[in-house]
C-alpha cells in the first residue's frame, strides 16, 4: 500500500505510460520531489485526462480511487483529500456488527428495543432523530418494539436509516467500531459519532473518509478478509441489495452486479463500490461541491462507465507495467 504520509494536496495518477508527473508541482517522475512506487497498472493515459478534464468541468472536488481486485490495475485521484463521509461511515459500522458476531458478544438475531434517545458523545445529554430528515420513515412507527439486529442493518445500508445506523451504533459503540477500522489499516476512515449529533458536530467530531480508506475497507470485504469470508459474503448480498442506485452502477451495463454504499448531505455526494463485471473492481468515488444531486450523479456514473470500459478492455492483455506517483 502507498505510504500515507505525503501530504494529501499531491495528486498521485497511474498511467499506463513510462513516466508520470506530480501535479501539485508538475515535476516529472524520477526528481527529488516526485517519489515513486513499483510499477503497476493503470488506465490508459487519455482515460485519465479525459476523466480529469470532467472532474475540473463540474467545478467540484472530486477523489477517486479505483483498483481491480486482482491487484493489478490501479488508478488515484487525490485519494487521500479529507471529505465529510456522510453515509458511507455506515460501512464500517456494519463490518463491527459482524466482528461482534463472530466474536460471540452478539447475535444478528437478537433483539433490540426501538427508542429515539440517543446520547451525544460531546457531553452525554440525549438527543432525537426526526423522520423528516431520515431517508427511511417507517423504523419510527415502531417506536416500544423490537427489530432484529439484521433488520437494523438492512435498514442501514439498503435505505441507509438514520435511526437504524444510531441504535446500532450505540449497540455496538463508537470505540469499538474505530479499532475495527484501525485494525483494517483504513485510516481515512474516521467514525467519531452518530448522525445527527449536533452538539459533538458543534465541537468538531465529524465522521471523515478517503477515498482510499473507503476502498480498503471495501477489499477487505469484497475478499473475505473484513471479519471472515462467510461475513464478508453476508455483507456483500446486504451491499448488493442498495436501492440508491444513481450514480455508480449507472454508468454500468444493465444488470452489473454492484455492491455499494452511497452518502448525501448538502452538496456532498459520494459512492463506494464493489462492481462484478468481466473483471471485478473497487470503485470509490467522493464528490463535493455540487448543488444538484443528480449532476453529481451523472458525474459519477460517467467516471464509473469510463473506468468499467477500460477495466473490461484489459481483462484478457492484463495490465500494463508503469510507475505511480504517490499522493
Amino acid at each position: 500500500m502507498i505510504p500515507r504520509y505525503f501530504p494529501a494536496l499531491i495528486l498521485g495518477f497511474a498511467f499506463s505510460s513510462s513516466s508520470y508527473v506530480c501535479a501539485q508541482d508538475g515535476h516529472i517522475a524520477g526528481s527529488p520531489s516526485c517519489a515513486a512506487t513499483a510499477p503497476v497498472g493503470g488506465v490508459d493515459d487519455q482515460l485519465a485526462a479525459d476523466i480529469l478534464s470532467r472532474i475540473a468541468k463540474s467545478g467540484a472536488d472530486v477523489a477517486v480511487a479505483f483498483r481491480t481486485l486482482d491487484g493489478k490495475m490501479e488508478w488515484f485521484s487525490r485519494a487521500d483529500d479529507v471529505f465529510h463521509a456522510a453515509s458511507t461511515m455506515k460501512i464500517p459500522v456494519m463490518i463491527e456488527l459482524f466482528h461482534q458476531v463472530r466474536e460471540g458478544k452478539v447475535k444478528l438475531d437478537d433483539s433490540l428495543t426501538i427508542k429515539n434517545e440517543f446520547h451525544s458523545l460531546a457531553d452525554g445529554s440525549t438527543y432525537t432523530l426526526a423522520a423528516t430528515d431520515d431517508s427511511e420513515a417507517d423504523l419510527y412507527k415502531a417506536i416500544g418494539q423490537t427489530r432484529s439486529l439484521k433488520q437494523l442493518c438492512e435498514l442501514m445500508i439498503t435505505v441507509s436509516s438514520n435511526f437504524a445506523t444510531n441504535l446500532l451504533i450505540e449497540k455496538l459503540g463508537v470505540d469499538n467500531i474505530r479499532a475495527t477500522v484501525q485494525a483494517l489499516h483504513a485510516d481515512g476512515m474516521n467514525v467519531r459519532r452518530g448522525v445527527e449529533d449536533s452538539k459533538a458536530y458543534e465541537k468538531g467530531m465529524n465522521n471523515t473518509t478517503t477515498a482510499r480508506g473507503l476502498l480498503i475497507l471495501l477489499e477487505a470485504i469484497a475478499k473475505g478478509k473484513a471479519v471472515d469470508s462467510d461475513s464478508s459474503r453476508q455483507m456483500v448480498e446486504i451491499l448488493s441489495r442498495q436501492k440508491s442506485n444513481e450514480a455508480i452502477p449507472a454508468g454500468l451495463p444493465p444488470g452489473t452486479r454492484v455492491a455499494h454504499k452511497t452518502g448525501e448531505i448538502t452538496k456532498i455526494h459520494h459512492d463506494a463500490a464493489i462492481v462484478y463485471g468481466p473483471r471485478p473492481f473497487l470503485l470509490v468515488i467522493l464528490v463535493r461541491g455540487i448543488a444538484e444531486l443528480k449532476d453529481s450523479a451523472a458525474l459519477m456514473a460517467d467516471i464509473a462507465r469510463r473506468i468499467y470500459q477500460s477495466a473490461e478492455e484489459n481483462t484478457s492483455s492484463g495490465p500494463v507495467a508503469t510507475s505511480k506517483a504517490v499522493e
